[in-house]
């Protein structure tokens, strides 16, 4: 996933399926000059800060 990609998903009011490593996960917020998004997973409580190029959407 790219830069413009994660700030369309973030400033529109549909529901996009995002991952990383395999996870769903949802974008907390995004550091642009470090190209690093702080993620959540949906299917627990963790949070970890990951590449917004290790993101990706499966229905693309």
């Amino acid at each position: 996933m790219d830069l413009a990609r994660i700030n369309t998903i973030l400033n529109n009011d549909e529901k996009f399926d995002v991952f990383y490593d395999e996870r769903p996960v949802w974008v907390q917020e995004i550091h642009e000059t470090e190209q690093i998004a702080k993620v959540g997973f949906v299917d627990d409580f963790e949070e970890k800060d990951v590449f917004i190029k290790d993101l990706y959407e499966r229905n693309l």
